[in-house]
């Protein structure tokens, strides 16, 4: 079975707004939550600066890295991933997501062109691509 997401519509839209807030730029953050198996509960995010000079990557500042660790500890709850967005493309892993990956079981969320798409670094690369009808929401 695929790794599923359990988002709560607040934070999906969140997300889809900061990305559209941070044109042309991508806009990053952190994801807090719990892992359970392969379903990973988002319960806060995050929203970091982007110290990337160029456009079409993200590079999320070291000290909002370690505000969001600290507030994620206090809460009881980790980093369970990351988000971004591709302004000028679609909501799958691009080449320079790859290579700035390493750390496997970690969920990306990218938005792009309207969208949220969810997936989990695992062996090198990104799987289990959790989208549209099988997103789990939640109403926290």
């Amino acid at each position: 079975m695929p790794p599923r997401v359990e988002l709560p519509p607040g934070l999906r839209a969140a997300i889809l707004a900061a990305a559209d807030g941070a044109l042309p730029l991508e806009c990053c953050g952190l994801l807090e939550g719990a892992r359970d198996g392969e379903l990973f509960r988002i319960k806060a995010i995050h929203p970091a600066r982007n110290l990337s000079p160029d456009q079409s990557c993200f590079e999320i500042d070291p000290a909002d890295h370690f505000a969001a660790q600290k507030a994620a500890r206090a809460s009881g709850h980790a980093i369970i991933g990351c988000y971004h967005s591709h302004p000028h493309g679609a909501a799958q892993p691009s080449a320079a997501d790859v290579a700035g990956a390493g750390q496997d079981d970690f969920l990306w969320l990218i938005a792009g062109e309207g969208r949220l798409n969810a997936f989990v670094y695992r062996d090198g690369g990104f799987r289990g691509c959790v989208t549209g009808a099988d997103w789990v929401t939640s109403s926290e």
